[in-house]
């Protein structure tokens, strides 16, 4: 296969300032097709993987559900009594935020699918307000009390992004007894190989780090203080993890092959093909996601096609042409990082850099440009 064009792209838009440092891998079923860096970063440079923890931590969490440990369909409280004790967040008496209690206990399914009720400050108006009026901490302070805010719907009526998979990390914890960290060390991590991720990387590997950097609005890039907490409280399974650009393709090609990896199993396929179909039972994605933080993240309009939330990752429902097939799953890390699975193609693949605000233009377009170059080489 010849992969030339992605080398192009990413010397390109790294040579000529749009952005600082990139790398990216593809990998098919057998193994790497193909592994770039450019710029600052190096093929070991680590990445602050952010959001695209989430599946990783979710994968934990069905690793568990396969061995009859947790259900899918039982109610969180359950399992982590201190969910049941959160609120709905209403809106506002004046300054009095108006809360009542949940009309429905939210279910381990709808915390991996984001119908749980659970928001972000930084994408939620009215959770926005009552973090900033009432002293709360986000999630990006590393304190634990971040995820015991208000819910900002009942569950399972409206797909809200926030720290769903935070509390996901939570059940892991309470069921298997080990900090999440220690978990996916033993379970998935280490079965796969992946020798570079952590929830706390060590000296050596912190001076690996790519450092963020903020696009300006004159469209420079310049340093920034926003960054992850070096110490946090608890192992975010929302955003805590780290790692390289190779240890993520290893992920994704775990989850190619259907849950196994170079002869390991982490997942049997039946729970690879049940986490890739929609679950959100008529709950709706909204067609665009309007930032209250620009300093975090610019709007993200979703492309007018079908398209679903599995178990832990976003499912386009139909092919996009030269691009991913039906049934793929994606997400991506608020440092412009992003990563999809198009198990029909036998194609997985990983790009990243680290910027701020998320969905950065000059990104999104490298992102695409890079998408089309790995469906023609095939």
């Amino acid at each position: 296969m010849a992969f030339e064009r992605i080398d192009e792209l990413l010397n390109g838009v790294t040579a000529d300032g749009s952005l600082h440092g990139l790398a990216a891998t593809v990998v098919g079923r057998d193994g790497v097709l193909y592994e770039g860096a450019a710029g600052d970063a190096r093929p070991d440079s680590l990445f602050r993987n952010a959001s695209m923890t989430k599946a990783v931590a979710t994968t934990g969490a069905l690793q568990l559900v396969e061995q009859g440990r947790v259900d899918l369909d039982a109610p969180v409280a359950s399992i982590v009594p201190e969910f049941g004790e959160l609120q709905v967040l209403d809106g506002f008496d004046g300054d009095q935020p108006v809360l009542r209690a949940p009309k429905t206990q939210a279910t381990v399914r709808q915390l991996m699918n984001h119908t749980s009720g659970c928001g972000y400050h930084f994408l939620n108006e009215k959770l926005y307000r009552f973090c900033t009026e009432n002293d709360f901490p986000d999630p990006f302070s590393g304190q634990k009390k971040s995820i015991s805010a208000p819910l900002v719907h009942d569950p399972g009526t409206v797909w809200e992004y926030g720290v769903s998979t935070d509390w996901v990390g939570m059940v892991v914890e309470a069921v298997s007894g080990q900090t999440l960290g220690e978990y996916l060390a033993e379970h998935v991590y280490g079965p796969l190989g992946m020798t570079e991720s952590s929830f706390a990387p060590n000296d050596e590997q912190r001076s690996r780090l790519l450092p963020v950097r903020f696009r300006a609005p004159d469209g420079s890039l310049v340093e920034t203080d926003l960054d992850l907490p070096a110490e946090p409280e608890w192992d975010a399974a929302g955003h805590g993890s780290y790692g390289t650009i190779a240890d993520y393709g290893r992920f994704v090609r775990a989850w190619l092959n259907g849950g196994e990896l170079d002869g390991t199993r982490i997942l049997k396929e039946e729970t690879v093909e049940l986490a890739l179909q929609d679950h959100l039972n008529g709950a709706p994605l909204p067609k665009k996601m309007e930032p209250t933080m620009p300093e975090l993240a610019k709007a993200v309009e979703l492309l007018p096609v079908p398209q679903g939330w599995g178990l832990g990752f976003h499912v386009y429902q139909v092919d996009l042409p030269g691009m991913r097939s039906a049934g793929s799953g994606d997400w991506s890390g608020l440092f412009n990082s992003y990563f999809w699975i198009d198990r029909k193609a036998g194609i997985a693949a990983v790009i990243a850099t680290q910027l701020l605000p998320f969905f950065d233009d000059k990104m999104v377009e490298t992102i695409l440009g890079f998408e089309a170059a790995v469906y023609a080489s095939l």
